[in-house]
């Protein structure tokens, strides 16, 4: 038998387009931003061989097991699905990422582009890494391959369906113009269980919960629930290798029910040194290249700001939201552990624009009523964006209370705060 130890620590035309891209520059920073942190992550083809017969162990014999693993080399196929519960946005969500717009600066190639595309649909990727200063994701389909890559401070994007590349030097600290290094984006079980873990606290529970065999190894199943009322989510099951303490499969379960809003693992790996030419890269002759300070510097001169994230917003992943996030100048949180909510003055201190006002299509004001529900109270009126794990209520006044909490939570969270 599979053992069960519980142990609980604290721990179609022109215009609709256009209007729909418009439409969102004002969604995504709602409905993605702090998804895309928490969410993006890897899904297995996992077929069950039976769970194997384990020695038990604790639950926090099982976290220390993951923080003292030490495997820095690994190679190996993944599956990314996502259901959020919203329409697919495809490259509009990235071009919300890059300030909302077709500039001169831009870049097919863009990682901020491309990576947001993995919070919504199936992917399959593959995934090596070779100690803190290489590492490559590959996002293929059926007629194209996108990969990012890190070889020591370079970074490259590829994307061979339109032929076009993306180059940085990292400044040290793996970050370059706002764009991520392989390593910073959750595309292992490994990063998206650290983010998880992070979290746990006194309003967290965390058991073990049995054996399973993924991507052909051992592994116990680590359950972590929030112990509070009223968050979206349900639980995350993380499966550890028995032998190395690596997350080899991730799911991400919504309160609500149903299927899994993340569901991540290998269907492959490889602990072995990867080749090296894994992480080299040079263009292939007629690439587009597009370097990070160039595209920068000509946002700049275009003025091509876009409305930019949400202050703050950046904080609300999974640590974020499970641990108390802690924002920008401009944020405020709520609450505390899952239940978490953090109050955003947006830029310039407006809500969202109106048909009447004459800033948004007609399309683009149809896509966003499809998304969001109008609600009233003691702060004013304003509307409700709902995922099915992170929910943002914006205010007519140009404040946004977003968390991993149910729209009612919302409500009287601004109520209160009015």
């Amino acid at each position: 038998m599979a053992p069960n130890d519980s142990v609980e620590t604290n721990g179609g035309t022109r215009g609709t387009a256009v209007g729909r891209r418009k439409a969102a520059r004002y969604i995504v920073p709602v409905a993605v931003a702090g998804v895309a942190a928490a969410t993006i992550g890897l899904v297995p083809a996992l077929a069950s061989t039976g769970d194997p017969d384990l020695p038990k162990i604790t639950a926090q014999q099982l976290i220390e097991k993951i923080a003292a693993s030490d495997a820095q080399q690994f190679s190996g196929t993944v599956k990314i699905s996502t259901d959020l519960g919203i329409p697919s946005l495809g490259g509009l969500a990235g071009s919300f990422a890059q300030g909302g717009g077709s500039g001169k600066g831009d870049s097919g190639a863009d990682p901020q582009e491309k990576m947001t595309e993995l919070t919504s649909g199936t992917h399959t990727l593959r995934v090596a890494a070779d100690g803190p200063d290489k590492q490559r994701v590959s996002i293929l389909d059926s007629a194209a391959e996108y990969s990012l890559i890190r070889n020591g401070d370079q970074v490259w994007a590829y994307d061979s369906g339109s032929n076009e590349a993306y180059h940085a030097t990292e400044d040290g600290s793996g970050k370059k113009a706002g764009h991520p290094a392989p390593e910073s984006v959750p595309t292992t079980p490994k990063a998206l269980a650290e983010q998880v873990l992070k979290a746990a606290g006194p309003t967290t529970s965390v058991t073990v919960d049995g054996t399973a065999r993924v991507a052909g190894r051992d592994a116990y199943k680590l359950v972590v629930k929030p112990r509070q009322s009223g968050s979206t989510i349900g639980s995350f099951t993380v499966a550890v290798d028995a032998k190395n303490g690596v997350p080899l499969k991730f799911t991400l379960l919504a309160s609500s029910g149903g299927k899994a809003v993340v569901d991540a693992g290998f269907t492959k790996v490889d602990f072995g040194k990867p080749a090296a030419s894994s992480f080299t890269f040079t263009p292939p002759k007629g690439t587009k290249v597009t370097e990070a300070d160039d595209a920068k510097a000509q946002r700049k001169t275009d003025g091509d700001k876009g409305p930019g994230m949400f202050p703050g917003a950046e904080g609300l992943g999974a640590g974020g939201l499970g641990a108390g996030a802690e924002g920008g100048k401009d944020t405020k949180v709520i609450g505390e552990g899952w239940n978490a909510i953090a109050e955003i003055r947006t830029p310039g201190g407006t809500g969202l624009p109106s048909k009447a006002s004459g800033d948004v299509p007609a399309e683009a004001q149809q896509f966003l009523d499809a998304l969001g529900d109008k609600v009233s109270g003691k702060f004013g009126s304003g509307t409700v964006f709902k995922t099915r794990l992170v929910n943002a209520l914006m205010t007519d006044d140009g404040k946004v209370y977003v968390g991993a909490v149910t729209p009612d939570a919302l409500v009287k969270a601004a109520n209160d705060a009015a």
